[in-house]
């Protein structure tokens, strides 16, 4: 992407591997034109999604994360090999889902927007969605070899908020599309 103003000066790759890249650069900026020096990681693009079951709940899962050494509940998510279109994305979606839950959508997979997680040092930056009226069979999962799913549940829009006030929920994907369903009235 071209935008005016930005042009990188120097790139040195210092990791490239299937998951993640670390590059040190020096990039021209509108404020300063002769270059700042960064590192950056970027990462495939991802997709979260909020299944709302017709009861008007969404589905969860428990999962363990290496990194932060800890169980999270979250709602479901994934990368995306190419997020050239929205086509592409929608699909990365709709996959992930059925792969972590077992959610087939038989309604509508809106796109909410996007956001970027942590754009002082990547570039990664993850769609939303929210998809309504699912059908939901636990046996339909079929998780990722790498995926430590533990269990899927559905909570309401009451739970949820209960769980976002009491820190229950602290991944930035999920509390990130927690505020764009809250502010967009889709947890009434």
């Amino acid at each position: 992407m071209n935008t005016p103003g930005w042009e990188l000066l120097h790139e040195q790759v210092l990791l490239d591997n299937p998951h993640v890249r670390v590059v040190r650069e020096r990039m021209a900026t509108p404020a300063c034109p002769g270059g700042r020096e960064w590192m950056k990681v970027t990462r495939k693009p991802g997709v979260t999604i909020a299944p709302r079951l017709p009861d008007g709940s969404f589905v969860m899962i428990r999962e363990e994360r290496v990194p932060a050494r800890r169980e999270f509940w979250q709602f479901p998510a994934g990368q995306v090999d190419d997020d050239s279109g929205r086509r592409d994305v929608e699909e990365a979606a709709r996959r992930e889902l059925r792969e972590e839950t077992g959610c087939q959508v038989t309604g509508r997979m809106e796109y909410l927007g996007k956001f970027f997680t942590s754009p002082g040092f990547t570039d990664e930056h993850t769609h939303q969605f929210l998809a309504t009226e699912v059908r939901w069979d636990p046996s339909d999962a079929a998780h990722d070899a790498e995926e430590q799913i533990l269990e899927a549940r559905s909570f309401s829009a009451g739970e949820l908020r209960d769980m976002v006030a009491r820190d229950v929920i602290q991944d930035a994907n999920t509390l990130s599309l927690y505020a764009r369903l809250a502010a967009g009235g889709w947890l009434a």
